[in-house]
């Protein structure tokens, strides 16, 4: 795995994952019909597990008072024009659902993707999906998270699976990389505007569901977004400290490595500016329930960090739940049906 592919995955969480944390996102997909629960996935109840400093806790470091134009909080106090929401052509028809190339207004580009509109009498509940790392050079639209796409269209929901700047038809951001790619947090929230205009969506009925570095992005609406969507779900998301995914894909690149630390300062120098891009310092401004689902064997993105996140949004006094399972690796094999399905028994109890 290559430094600078790893990059793109670091800095679309806002700093997020490598192309090994996009997982399965371009999977076929899986049949539609759920095993039942084994046994052993189970929710986790046990205290997080030791990690290192820098994902043991939030950070202490205060922010400073005046938002550099590359922080979550200069995604808090941005103004968001997500609309234009246009449906294109048909990309695919089935009795559950109509498939639809769609593009939607994020600032001053547009932003390509794909919506799939359920055949049963609207208005609908809706999701926007974030996908995982996929190189922008192979993406190709609506590519990414192509079995939660099918399974949620079939059971009610209206989907829409931004492309995101830079990806397949979307417009280009040539300040992307010296961004940290934090359009990608604005594509998402503006998503969510557009899916308010569709006369087929219930505006009030809107969720999140991000894989790996989309689960950093989604952490990242959560905390500059409060009250946006109504509900939340992450798969075996990245670390929501920004250093941690740093150090696990971009340090060893030494090209890209120094031109970030140039610009923004190694961690231990300049704290501020770490703290400023990592989530989990921030999760007080959570308001939507949030459900994490990730593999017990996953090797891209450590369970640790998820066990890490699941502790700060609770110490926060948020609801969160944790499903760990056993054997599963980062892109979810066996247990994916079950995951899925406790997905919607989540979304449905929290009136989406």
């Amino acid at each position: 795995m290559s430094g600078r592919v790893a990059w793109a995955g670091v800095v679309a969480f806002v700093t997020a994952a490598a192309v090994g944390c996009t997982g399965n996102d371009a999977a076929p997909p899986a049949p539609g019909t759920t095993s039942p629960m084994p046994s052993a996935a189970r929710p986790s109840t046990s205290p997080p597990s030791t990690v290192t400093p820098s994902t043991a806790a939030p950070s202490s470091v205060k922010p400073s008072t005046v938002a550099n134009p590359v922080s979550l909080q200069a995604l808090m106090t941005k103004k968001y024009n997500g609309g234009n929401l246009r449906l294109g052509r048909v990309l695919a028809r089935t009795p559950a659902y109509t498939r639809y190339y769609v593009t939607y207004r994020s600032g001053t580009l547009t932003i390509s993707g794909i919506m799939n509109v359920p055949s049963t009498p609207g208005p609908h509940p809706a999701l926007v999906l974030n996908h995982g790392y996929i190189d922008p050079a192979v993406y190709t639209n609506g590519r990414g998270l192509m079995r939660e796409q099918d399974y949620l269209a079939r059971r009610g929901y209206v989907v829409l699976h931004t492309d995101y700047r830079n990806h397949a038809q979307s417009s280009k951001d040539p300040d992307s990389e010296l961004t940290l790619r934090l359009g990608y947090t604005e594509d998402v929230v503006n998503a969510v505007l557009a899916l308010r205009t569709s006369q087929y969506v219930d505006p009030s009925r809107i969720a999140l569901l991000g894989r790996s570095m989309g689960g950093g992005i989604t952490y990242n609406v959560l905390v500059t977004q409060p009250g946006l969507v109504k509900a939340a779900v992450v798969f075996a998301p990245v670390s929501s400290q920004a250093a941690d995914n740093f150090d696990r894909w971009i340090r060893a690149d030494r090209p890209i490595a120094s031109q970030i630390l140039r610009r923004y300062g190694e961690p231990a120098r300049n704290p501020a500016f770490w703290h400023n891009m990592s989530a989990v310092n921030f999760f007080d401004r959570v308001t939507e329930p949030v459900l994490i689902h990730h593999g017990e064997s996953d090797s891209t993105c450590p369970i640790a960090w998820s066990r890490t996140s699941l502790a700060a949004l609770k110490a926060a006094g948020k609801t969160a739940t944790l499903y760990t399972y056993p054997g599963e690796e980062h892109a979810f094999g066996p247990a994916w049906p079950t995951s899925m399905a406790r997905t919607v028994s989540f979304l449905k109890q929290h009136g989406v």
